[in-house]
């Protein structure tokens, strides 16, 4: 019996589900949608929709923690694009939908997506310009003074 039992296994270590997590999430912040079992999906929705509302909050303690869990280009797509567009949504970002069975092991498959978003409310960020890195002038040397030596 699971009682009072929080959580899913999916038959590995806390660390490899951290890692399972992140990169799920990472992969349908990205690609929009995913697929893969439909354990793994449901285990992925939790972390996804929490990852979509800490992100609504701009404070510099929640960027840095989603940064340490997703990829630098999940975490710009999330910080820019996702999460100002659910800006006035309170929760339920993700869809699952029931696919048919895996061939090799008839592992219920599901396809996980992020539904539509505001894009208008997206925001660009906007690299600080470097100044450019002047080349190198290249000094010519002095011409060298060339004597004739004439033997008479």
């Amino acid at each position: 019996m699971r009682h009072q039992v929080f959580g899913r296994k999916l038959n590995r270590d806390i660390n490899s589900r951290r890692a399972l997590a992140s990169n799920l999430a990472s992969s349908l912040l990205v690609e929009g949608h995913i697929i893969t079992t439909l354990a793994k999906a449901k285990f992925v929705k939790v972390f996804a929709e929490k990852l979509i509302t800490d992100a609504k909050r701009t404070s510099l303690h929640t960027r840095r923690s989603i940064a340490s869990r997703l990829t630098h280009k999940a975490f710009i797509r999330l910080i820019t694009e996702i999460s100002p567009g659910f800006a006035g949504r309170e929760g339920g970002y993700t869809r699952i939908i029931k696919l048919s069975t895996r061939l090799g092991d008839s592992a219920p498959m599901a396809r996980i997506e992020i539904l539509e978003w505001d894009k208008s409310k997206s925001i660009t960020l906007t690299k600080t310009a470097k100044p450019a890195k002047k080349a190198a002038s290249k000094i010519k040397p002095a011409p060298k003074k060339i004597t004739k030596i004439v033997k008479r």
